[in-house]
């Protein structure tokens, strides 16, 4: 167990928490490398169902901890780049290790929610803030770009006059004001709460047509319409051909709850 983040399942729910509150966890190296192996760990986990990611204390993440940045400049350096073999960089791989999971992943956010911890925040598929929750592309303020995965995840948000803006200024904006823009899927004075509703009603739904679901909305948002379509055949008929599809179909006719296995698909 690490001692940045912590992994609890409780009823096919993955909680994962990160446990530098005193810190407003902070992106340090031990919690990139953490942020990583949680991930990892529930992909190999094909009992999950939706993962619910959360920061302990005051802060869902205050975004990279720039003291410690100081203490060891070429050790983050080196992480910036990546092997050839390699899709991303050390702290490109915290956040789309999350994108890439085969379940769900429900971000829960308070407190400040900037730079790193926001693009933390946006690789989840969906995520509940409170009102007063403070957001922010804070890369601007130190002359930087967005550099976690945020080139994605936030052009997929928003218009891109929207994504320009709130990483040219830098600006501050609360929970209300994010859902507005399409960057929060709801708010509300108890996020987790209403996190917890989700998870639990995808959680009663086949797995593998969960994973195939994130699978086919992130692989097709930026393909032909021919190949969305050959994509989407591809993934139905592996699911016809499972034993979730079976348990699923025969449920149905007999007008019973589904009672379905552990995830077969990737």
């Amino acid at each position: 167990m690490s001692h940045r983040v912590h992994t609890e399942v409780k009823d096919r729910i993955a909680y994962v928490t990160m446990t530098r509150g005193e810190k407003y966890n902070g992106l340090d190296l031990d919690m990139f490398h953490a942020l990583i192996d949680a991930a990892r760990g529930l992909r190999r986990d094909r009992d999950v169902r939706a993962v619910i990611l959360r920061g302990d204390g005051p802060a869902f993440s205050a975004g990279l901890d720039f003291k410690s940045v100081g203490k060891q400049p070429t050790k983050f350096l080196l992480n910036l780049f990546r092997w050839p073999w390699q899709e991303a960089n050390l702290f490109q791989r915290a956040c789309w290790e999350w994108r890439t999971l085969p379940v769900p992943v429900i971000a829960v956010l308070h407190g400040k929610c900037y730079g790193g911890g926001l693009q933390l925040a946006l690789a989840a598929d969906f995520r509940f803030a409170t009102p007063d929750c403070e957001l922010s592309i804070m890369e601007a303020k130190w002359g930087l770009i967005p550099d976690m995965t945020g080139s994605v995840t936030l052009r997929e948000l928003v218009g891109i006059d929207v994504a320009k803006r709130l990483t040219m200024t830098g600006e501050l904006f609360d929970g209300r004001t994010a859902a507005g823009l399409g960057l929060v899927t709801g708010v509300s004075e108890d996020p987790l709460k209403d996190a917890e509703e989700l998870a639990g009603q995808i959680a009663t739904r086949s797995p593998d047509a969960v994973a195939y679901t994130k699978k086919l909305f992130h692989r097709t948002r930026h393909l032909s319409p021919r190949a969305a379509l050959r994509l989407e055949s591809r993934l139905q008929l592996r699911l016809l051909r499972g034993v979730n599809h079976k348990i699923a179909r025969t449920a149905g006719m007999a007008k019973q709850v589904p009672q379905y296995v552990r995830r077969t698909l990737s």
